[in-house]
């Protein structure tokens, strides 16, 4: 009986953990309009929420329109300016709406987490839902991702925000209903990872 329980503890999916943040440590949220916060009013965004929530300093490095190969080159002299303790990656949405290659652009995620992870930064990514005609759902390659390298992914909250019209101020943005949905999903995800 033991063994089988131990076996069943086994199969739990346990998130990955981070190291604790200071209370002056500087979290990057980095990505493209879902970052930035396009959608609602100014001071609305997700990383101004998850600032207020987890009191931390967290720095909104979103740019609407971007796309992963592009923010591939931003990433490393955004790093080198803000120096993060913990890299937030929301990125590839832009890829899925123009039907890029899902293979390019899990590449070139990869390649951002590489970047933080040999500056010594953590990373938790944040899935971005792929469109489909029935119901959106997380795109695969975000918890591939994440297994792959080891690091906690908030894999629903995106989809959940975008499947609900009172949660949304267009088909592909939260309004700040939302961001603070998603502040509240990556607070929860950081206290259960031990970082906060």
């Amino acid at each position: 009986m033991l063994i089988l329980l131990s076996v069943l503890g086994a199969c739990t999916p346990q998130p990955e953990t981070l190291s604790p943040l200071a209370t002056d440590a500087t979290i990057l949220a980095f990505g493209d309009s879902l970052t930035a916060g396009t959608g609602a009013a100014t001071g609305s965004s997700y990383p101004t929420q998850l600032a207020a929530l987890s009191g931390r300093q967290v720095i909104n490095a979103g740019v609407p329109g971007e796309l992963s190969s592009q923010g591939l080159a931003r990433l490393p002299s955004v790093l080198d300016e803000h120096q993060p303790h913990l890299l937030i990656l929301t990125h590839g949405g832009n890829d899925m709406l123009r039907r890029m290659d899902v293979e390019q652009t899990r590449n070139n995620l990869s390649a951002m987490i590489q970047l933080a992870r040999e500056r010594g930064m953590e990373v938790l990514l944040v899935a971005v839902p792929a469109p489909t005609v029935l119901r959106l759902r997380s795109e695969a390659i975000y918890g591939e991702i994440a297994e792959a390298f080891g690091i906690p992914v908030e894999n629903g909250a995106l989809a959940r925000i975008l499947s609900r019209d009172a949660m949304k101020s267009d088909p592909i943005h939260p309004n700040a209903d939302g961001y603070r949905y998603l502040a509240e999903h990556i607070h929860r995800l950081l206290m259960e990872t031990g970082a906060l």
